[in-house]
């Protein structure tokens, strides 16, 4: 029997994903590192939200952080993070399509 452990950390990480400017940080960040002025030139908003969604995604895991005298740079944990990102991405479009199908036939 699996330990249900794994389940629980999972739902964590799942739910550190479940905010838009979050899954822009990885779409973001999936090819580079960017220092946080770099990020909040390219995302946008408030400097004290912008620290708190990277503060959570480094703390689940999901991002890895690095100092550099004054900087904070920023990238993914693992390629594995974008790429299961796109694949939930390739989902939404597909049932996108489906209920576009379904609506024309109406």
């Amino acid at each position: 029997m699996i330990d249900k452990k794994i389940y629980e950390l999972h739902a964590n990480v799942c739910k550190a994903l479940g905010h838009p400017t979050r899954i822009e940080i990885i779409d973001t960040l999936q090819n580079k590192e960017m220092n946080f002025g770099g990020l909040l030139k390219k995302i946008g908003g408030a400097k004290s939200n912008l620290s708190q969604h990277l503060s959570s995604m480094t703390s689940k895991g999901i991002l890895l952080q690095r100092k550099e005298g004054l900087n904070v740079y920023y990238k993914l944990s693992s390629k594995k993070v974008s790429t299961a990102c796109q694949i939930m991405r390739e989902v939404l479009i597909d049932n996108l399509k489906k209920q576009n199908e379904f609506f024309k036939k109406l």
